[in-house]
């Protein structure tokens, strides 16, 4: 029971983590680039993050697949809430 609780909240803590930085760095350091405003940005992104961690997890003692696929939803909701923040701050949009 102790190791379920532990590892729940190593990835509620990453999926915070991941979602916080995924929009910090979509409306400070891509701002103005357009291909972040299409709507296929956040479902590459999480998708590409998912691919990368899925191998990664399974080396990890905590943390497995569904830890993973949580990290690429976090970041692909990160930076499609990223980019609306920047839509929504710039003219033009």
């Amino acid at each position: 029971m102790i190791w379920f609780i532990l590892s729940f909240l190593a990835s509620s803590a990453l999926a915070i983590l991941a979602y916080a930085q995924a929009r910090n760095f979509v409306t400070r350091r891509l701002r103005y680039v357009d291909a972040v405003q299409s709507a296929l940005a956040p479902w590459i992104a999480g998708a590409l993050t998912a691919v990368v961690a899925i191998p990664l997890a399974a080396f990890l003692p905590l943390v497995g697949t569904g830890t993973a696929l949580t990290l690429g939803l976090s970041v692909g909701l990160g930076v499609a809430s990223g980019a609306k923040d920047v839509r929504n701050k710039l003219p033009g949009y």
